[in-house]
């Protein structure tokens, strides 16, 4: 009999959320596993339980350490002086696909641009109703103003297209978008659905001329963006100039270290084996090639594929990946300069760099962890402080921030 998570089986759950369908046997080739380390202690504080399937959280940098917040379904929530607002700051439902219960469309995405003190704009990723040739819907990335002098308010009016692309299926959508130190737009896109990443000869995710199962990188400060002269293939005529790095199955949630600078993402798997990977330009991570640190495809092969830094099997583990963020804050001592990211089905974990520079896995112990939730996604406050964004029994939306 099936386990079965808030009343639904894990195989209908996890096809929704994160896209985990099983259809293919993994060879091991590497065992890079090894014990965990010892667990770190935590606590949850409540930030806000009104929220609906929270997606995605991201702070302007403007000092004011206003929290937004995405709801899957299309909103965008603020929480303000730590009161949730009951107006939201967007409302984008009229435009997305109709999000209810486990599905991986709607907005997922959020960043705000490094001037938004100046210029007031942010960016939004989601998923509309409409694609072309057959396609179930396309994914967005559009460009938005708060209303001037009052940064709590959108003004629906001013949204832009900056970038959209149809999707195939309706999972493995990717969907986060981060600013990096250099000032450029990324953004992460998944395969493109269907399980083994079955469109075309060798998938999306090593096929150069799609942007799918890729992390993107554009110049938002051009119309409607510019290509960065560094991005790997920008002078290639036979690949897509937006790549920055490819080889990925469903990025889901990427960040940028902000004392190293490094992007670091968590990449869902397929059947057997969950990814952190630190994504560097140019790199290949190595989907559907292999699955963690395992051949998948035999029939595929590549030079130079980038190995994750950390991978874990399915089961008690967990089955599908929240990537994270490196603790910068100073509330927890014990996490600081630790990765921390999760499991959908629970489990928290930290990685720790060690000097010859592999990470040592351990687990983050909530004393007061509910006894049933889902991790959708971690944020990160402008003072480096940590938020996992869950979803209780009931489909009840929940944002904690971790604490001592």
């Amino acid at each position: 009999m099936k386990k079965t998570l808030f009343g639904l089986t894990i195989g209908i759950a996890l096809t929704g959320v994160l896209g985990l369908v099983a259809i293919k046997t993994v060879r091991p080739n590497k065992a890079p596993s090894s014990p965990l380390a010892a667990p770190i202690a935590a606590r949850l504080e409540v930030v806000s339980d009104q929220i609906e399937l929270p997606s995605v959280m991201a702070t302007p940098g403007d000092g004011s350490n206003r929290l937004y917040i995405c709801e899957q379904v299309g909103r965008i929530r603020l929480v303000d002086n730590k009161k949730l607002q009951a107006k939201p700051v967007l409302d984008l439902q009229k435009v997305i696909v109709k999000n209810r219960g486990y599905d991986e469309r709607g907005l997922l995405g959020l960043a705000f641009h490094p001037d938004f003190q100046k210029n007031r704009k942010f960016y939004v990723y989601y998923s509309a109703r409409t694609g072309q040739g057959g396609a179930n819907h396309k994914s967005v990335i559009e460009e938005y103003r708060m209303r001037p002098n009052d940064p709590t308010t959108a003004d629906p009016a001013s949204g832009q297209v900056v970038l959209e692309f149809d999707q195939p299926e309706s999972n493995h959508n990717g969907g986060d978008i981060k600013f990096g130190p250099d000032g450029y737009l990324y953004i992460a896109t998944g395969d493109g659905g269907g399980a083994g990443d079955k469109h075309g000869e060798s998938g999306n995710g090593q096929n150069l001329n799609t942007l799918l199962g890729k992390i993107l990188r554009i110049d938002i400060n051009k119309t409607p963006y510019g290509i960065p002269a560094g991005n790997p293939f920008a002078n290639r005529a036979d690949a897509r100039k937006e790549i920055y790095a490819y080889g990925l199955r469903n990025p889901w949630r990427m960040s940028f270290d902000r004392k190293s600078g490094r992007l670091f993402t968590g990449d869902v798997g397929q059947n057997l084996f969950e990814e952190v990977d630190i994504v560097q330009n140019g790199g290949n991570y190595g989907w559907r090639i292999r699955e963690g640190f395992h051949e998948f495809d035999a029939k595929q092969k590549a030079a130079d594929l980038k190995e994750p830094i950390t991978e874990y099997p399915h089961g008690p583990e967990g089955i599908s990946i929240a990537g994270g963020f490196v603790y910068r804050g100073s509330g927890i001592p014990q996490l600081a300069g630790k990765y921390v990211f999760g499991d959908f089905i629970g489990p928290t974990y930290y990685l720790s760099e060690e000097a010859n520079g592999k990470w040592t896995r351990g687990p983050v112990k909530f004393a007061n962890q509910p006894e049933q939730w889902q991790i959708y996604s971690f944020g990160e406050d402008s003072r480096g402080e940590l938020y996992v964004l869950a979803v209780l029994p009931q489909d009840k939306g929940i944002v904690y921030r971790i604490v001592k």
